[in-house]
């Protein structure tokens, strides 16, 4: 073999091992977290793969050990920040376990029928679903095949799926005490609450802190959207805003995106301004919400929390996959900014 060939072929594990004088089982050792070897020994390796341009083979070592290295992570509605901000953390504690993320986008039945078969193909260890819309169906598929399966920010309705949640409960009612005292009188919740588990939780524990709270209101006006999006603000804005009385003063968003699409639409098409016209609350706290145009007053998700956990459930399950259903709550917090205005006194 020329020294062209040598450069276009794959180094092998067993190639680093004879360059770094060791055994390849050490080799294979340096490249697996939590693996028995020493610093000096993994240093050594390290160096000789680095130099022959040696990329651990996962297919094959998934082969050897009978067990895969490969944990699909289902998502659907990547054009929120929201899910995407929560990726890298989920891929961050995944290779902390020694596991690779496969990321699948199923938001047509077409695609989840091919994610599952795709993820099928890998011999996956486990799956994450996040929060949007991959069908409780695609779960069952991976359980009734005895693969492990962590949901995130999704309703507990699978025996032997494990569920972490942000506390919907207390963002409703952060959400509820902020407004009230910031002087709101008409209250207005805006998101999917009749369809979606974290629309429908955030908006009864917002509802229902209105009414516990001292003074007398009026009912809360629910504005059910279809999703979750800037799209949907917008259109919730016209329901809301359209009309000569009744018009709300304090709403709560049951995401940013949806806020900052309210809040685009009340400041061009009805010339409201916020907050001295309209308060707003969201629910995320995505990057665009410390934008200086909306520095929108939200309830914070912990995403490093959430993804943690899920990785922990499912690595556990992993484990023993008769393991009893699991439901874990991440706490969430009010981050102040200026659509609600300054906090009185």
């Amino acid at each position: 073999m020329t020294d062209k060939e040598k450069e276009k072929s794959w180094a092998t594990a067993s190639d680093v091992a004879r360059l770094a004088g060791v055994s390849r089982s050490a080799v294979s050792r340096a490249f697996t977290p939590g693996a028995s070897v020493s610093g000096k020994t993994r240093e050594r390796i390290m160096r000789a793969a680095e130099q022959l341009g040696y990329q651990v083979d996962y297919n094959a070592r998934n082969m050897i050990q009978g067990r895969s290295s490969f944990v699909g992570v289902i998502t659907s509605g990547l054009e929120n920040p929201f899910r995407v901000k929560l990726l890298s953390p989920i891929a961050h504690y995944l290779g902390e376990q020694g596991f690779l993320p496969i990321l699948m986008d199923a938001d047509d039945a077409d695609q989840i029928a091919h994610s599952l078969q795709i993820l099928l193909s890998y011999r996956i260890a486990g799956v994450i679903m996040t929060s949007g819309t991959p069908p409780l169906a695609l779960a069952r598929e991976y359980v009734a095949r005895r693969v492990p399966v962590a949901m995130l920010n999704r309703a507990a309705e699978i025996e032997g799926v494990d569920v972490v949640n942000s506390d919907n409960e207390t963002g409703g009612r952060l959400a509820a005490q902020r407004l009230v005292q910031a002087g709101g009188k008409r209250f207005a919740f805006i998101g999917p609450h009749l369809s979606n588990f974290n629309g429908k939780a955030r908006c009864e524990a917002f509802v229902q802190t209105l009414r516990t709270l001292p003074g007398r209101r009026g009912e809360v006006e629910l504005c059910n959207t279809s999703t979750d999006s800037y799209e949907s603000g917008q259109q919730a804005a016209k329901a809301l805003l359209d009309r000569s009385r009744g018009v709300p003063d304090a709403i709560f968003c049951a995401t940013d995106m949806i806020a900052l699409g309210f809040i685009d639409a009340a400041r061009q098409r009805f010339g409201k301004r916020v907050p001295e016209d309209l308060l707003v609350i969201g629910f995320d706290d995505i990057p665009h919400a410390r934008m200086g145009s909306y520095r929108l007053t939200t309830i914070a998700q912990n995403v490093d929390e959430l993804a943690r956990e899920a990785v922990d459930v499912l690595v556990d399950r992993m484990t023993d996959f008769t393991l009893p259903t699991r439901i874990r709550v991440v706490g969430v917090s009010l981050v102040e900014r200026d659509s609600v205005g300054l906090i009185p006194g």
